[in-house]
């Protein structure tokens, strides 16, 4: 699971119309029409997919929510700013209303979160009033199966704030050979070791029930055996978030973060960071997740 940004493999549609929302869509429906649809799902690359983009102005954050999220990631309660992670959640029902629909190609059903780039412009303070989108962008071929880009972004008075891009792999055989635009990353040497970390058993259930994401592998052993997974799974976007807590972020910063190897809970794990990389590592020097930040 080591992705890369996918360009299009299809030459871009003409932007369609958006759709304005009025309030956040319903995650339960919309992840129970997603499951129901999975089996029938015929993923490629070159597949059609929705040319939506969804909008959802007047957005105010619930300061109880935001409270419980900074606690489970380890962020401090109370900052006058929104932690550099928190807009992905707010955009999650967007996505997950594009993902689930009967246009998207991709099974809902095991689709893998393999990597995030995160641009925040400024910081967005926590009693603002935002308009937020989100659209697929593309789909594109991976050595493993083939992976879509979804776009989040967040506007102050029109102007971008905080965006992101993150790519989702769906899982299925393929030729072997890997996309021609695929460039693949030089290894570094290991960074050093700063903390090690307990993530006790239910962090999967604490931060989907702050998250929205309440996908089976998260939520118990028994449920997470069912996907293939010995235990519990915890959320690639809570590993994230917890090492940018421990590392901090610039207030105007670039973040990338690659999804290498599922962290199984409970467990340990060690956060590495050295300048503005960072890594979490788990038993034998196993790599969950790497990850960069600089200042814009």
């Amino acid at each position: 699971m080591a992705p890369a940004d996918p360009a299009p493999s299809t030459p871009p549609a003409a932007p369609a119309p958006p759709v304005v929302l009025t309030a956040p869509p319903a995650l339960a429906p919309l992840l129970a029409r997603g499951a129901l649809l999975s089996p029938f799902r015929r993923p490629r690359p070159d597949a059609a997919f929705p040319r939506t983009r969804l909008v959802l102005p007047g957005l105010r954050i619930d300061p109880a929510r935001l409270a419980a999220y900074e606690r489970v990631c380890g962020f401090p309660t109370g900052a006058e700013a929104l932690p550099p992670t928190y807009p992905h959640v707010l955009g999650f029902p967007l996505a997950m209303r594009l993902m689930s629909g009967r246009d998207f190609p991709l099974p809902l059903l095991g689709l893998v979160h393999t990597s995030i780039g995160i641009t925040r412009h400024r910081p967005l303070p926590a009693t603002g009033t935002y308009e937020l989108s989100v659209r697929v962008e593309a789909l594109a071929p991976h050595r493993r199966g083939t992976e879509a880009a979804v776009v989040t972004e967040v506007r102050d008075g029109g102007d971008v704030v905080w965006e992101s891009r993150s790519t989702y792999l769906a899982r299925h055989r393929t030729s072997g050979r890997p996309a021609a635009h695929r460039e693949e990353r030089a290894p570094h040497e290991p960074l050093p070791a700063v903390a090690e970390w307990r993530p006790a058993g239910d962090v999967g259930r604490r931060y989907g029930a702050v998250s929205g994401d309440r996908n089976p592998i998260h939520l118990h052993p028994l449920t997470a055996r069912l996907f293939g997974f010995p235990r519990t799974v915890a959320h690639g976007m809570w590993t994230v978030a917890r090492c940018l807590a421990a590392h901090g972020t610039p207030d105007a910063a670039v973040v990338r973060a690659d999804f290498r190897a599922p962290v199984l809970l409970p467990g340990t794990v060690t956060y590495a960071a050295r300048g503005g990389r960072f890594e979490l590592r788990g038993a034998g020097g196993r790599v969950h997740l790497t990850g960069d930040v600089r200042p814009v």
